[in-house]
């Protein structure tokens, strides 16, 4: 088995869909030697903000000399970006023998594709002796293939309303399934949500005897700024990496989470993981400039939530050019009537796209939602000429390609490819 094989076999694992529940998770890395049980783990949920938060977290862990394991999905381009060892993805040879190990068992047992590759990270750290690892759920978090570690604490970032097919229709149930990472005697802190949200997870919280951390109650918001307080020390940010307001609360939770679990962590290199955080983590798709002039923005916004955050970040730069245009893809079980309904009035030119992925709305989708809205589209069936052609031809506009991070995954694949 070589690499192609071996990947062809993890993605042939999505016709298994998505399996909420522990028992096939559990098996499965009780087959390897559950090295999950041996791992000192962050674990990470919420609706908006858990990559980059995971992210802050690892890149202060990396710069205070740690080995830290970083587990995120999905990936843009390449499967290896999920599982890193300070921001080195996962090598090639251990994918192979992974998945040839345990060809048989796959065949036999039908794991989903999240599940093998979270049992796949979970060895990978194992036997690559990581001090401590920075796990993101994938979906929810009760019945999510992470939810088989013990953590050292459990974050979890925002609450809204997202797969609501799945995991409820109301923030208290959604609330409740994201505060299903939350273990007995473990604590928990959260980040910004609604009070309803916030009073479900509570609830939780208390029943098991979990410490429960609200990072409002240590962060000061001055707009441009906020202020971290961790007696006896406050900590001043100002700007990120990452841009947005939303990624000064990232950053504050990851700050807080650290500074919880290891209190001695040293204060330089909390400077220094939050400014690193991209070189230490590969962190891509939030707000990330592809190309300066003509402007071309990449952001991974795909819900309301997400999309609220970016236009307060793009409306600070959108009166800057002479014309604005949006290419938007999303996955079909998203609200896609409220999204283009918070998007319509930042873009003079709308063309919509979708990739070959059984979750993601289709073009025809996609048009019919926007013309009972009223708002003229375009398509592109090949965004990745789209954008060739714009930056060859366009100066003082702006392009931003937005959605689901599936489908900017794909378009920057098809760009590496064009342009390489």
């Amino acid at each position: 088995m070589d690499y192609n094989s071996a990947i062809q076999k993890l993605f042939s694992l999505h016709q298994f869909g998505v399996k909420l529940g522990l028992d096939n998770i559990s098996k499965l890395c009780n087959v390897i030697g559950n090295p999950q049980k041996k791992l000192k783990c962050f674990h990470v949920a919420g609706s908006n903000g858990k990559g980059s938060t995971a992210s802050f977290l690892a890149s202060i862990l990396i710069e205070q000399g740690y080995k830290v394991g970083l587990y995120t999905s999905p990936h843009f381009v390449k499967f290896n970006e999920r599982i890193r060892i300070n921001g080195k993805e996962i090598d090639d040879n251990f994918i192979v023998k992974f998945v040839a190990d345990l060809n048989s068992y796959i065949d036999s047992n039908s794991p989903t594709f999240f599940e093998l590759t979270t049992a796949m990270a979970f060895q990978y750290f194992f036997e690559n002796d990581v001090d401590f690892t920075v796990i993101e759920t994938g979906l929810g978090g009760r019945l999510d293939a992470t939810n088989i570690i013990d953590p050292l604490i459990s974050i979890i970032t925002t609450i809204s309303l997202e797969h609501t097919n799945i995991l409820g229709e109301t923030l208290e149930k959604i609330a409740c399934e994201k505060a299903g990472i939350i273990k007995n005697n473990r604590p928990v802190i959260l980040g910004i949500m609604p009070e309803e949200a916030e009073n479900s997870i509570k609830e939780i919280a208390q029943e098991r005897g979990s410490n429960i951390l609200l990072f409002k109650d240590s962060m000061k918001d001055f707009g441009d700024f906020i202020i971290v307080e961790n007696k006896p020390i406050r900590y001043h940010i100002f700007q990120t990496p990452l841009p947005g307001k939303h990624q000064l609360l990232n950053a504050g939770l990851a700050v807080k989470a650290v500074k919880e679990v290891l209190p001695s962590i040293d204060d330089v290199h909390i400077s220094r993981g939050l400014r690193n955080v991209i070189p230490n983590t590969g962190i891509q798709g939030r707000y990330e400039i592809y190309n300066s002039r003509p402007r071309v923005i990449f952001d991974s916004a795909h819900n309301q939530a997400g999309i609220k955050c970016f236009l307060d970040e793009f409306n600070k730069e959108k009166n800057f050019y002479t014309k604005r245009t949006l290419i938007f893809g999303a996955m079909r079980d998203k609200n896609i009537k409220e999204m283009l309904l918070l998007l319509k009035n930042s873009f003079e030119s709308i063309v919509l796209t979708t990739i070959g992925y059984e979750r993601a709305a289709t073009v025809a989708e996609l048009e019919e939602i926007a013309g009972k809205l009223g708002i003229k589209t375009a398509a592109a069936e090949k965004p990745e000429e789209y954008i060739k052609e714009y930056i060859n031809s366009k100066e003082n506009e702006v392009l931003v390609v937005l959605g689901s991070m599936y489908i900017l995954g794909e378009i920057k694949l098809r760009l590496m490819n064009k342009f390489s």
